[in-house]
């Protein structure tokens, strides 16, 4: 299998790891960067390995992995006019927002920082520790498996 590695962030009070694993499968809503909208609408495959990443948490960091289970599809947020995602130039015939949704594989014995990552020179071209703002961003496989093992997970990517 040709398996792309992500890294999607999520601020822990609005969406976490544990809810994640709570619900087992959710939609990745609300991404309003074309970046990252084109990556998941153009690149994001199921079986996919996402890391799930906590952002705006002290310290941020990589809690756990989940997998693309539901490709690209319009997020139906940019339609409601009661959401803060809503987009008053997206029509059902013209969306411009789209999401995928991920399901739970893993949560990591242990967080990743961000501090650990930026002091790992094998992690120093990743996207992540490239001033990135992006909330979807790629991960090379190398880099995946290298937080994997720091994370003490044991994803077996069967």
């Amino acid at each position: 299998m040709n398996r792309k590695h992500w890294l999607m962030k999520s601020e822990p009070y609005a969406y976490s790891i544990d809810d994640l694993e709570r619900d087992g499968v959710t939609w990745w809503d609300g991404v309003r960067n074309y970046a990252a909208r084109n990556l998941m609408r153009d690149r994001m495959r199921i079986g996919d390995r996402v890391l799930f990443y906590h952002s705006n948490a002290r310290p941020p960091g990589v809690v756990g992995i989940a997998e693309v289970c539901r490709e690209s599809y319009p997020d139906h947020t940019q339609f409601d006019s009661e959401s803060k995602y809503f987009d008053p130039k997206a029509s059902p015939e013209n969306p411009r927002w789209f999401m995928v949704d991920v399901r739970f594989v893993e949560k990591f014995p242990r967080m990743v920082s961000l501090p650990e990552i930026r002091a790992t020179p094998k992690l120093a071209d990743m996207v992540l520790v490239n001033r990135s703002r992006l909330s979807v961003q790629p991960v090379a496989p190398e880099e995946y498996e290298r937080i994997v093992a720091m994370a003490g997970a044991a994803d077996a990517e069967a």
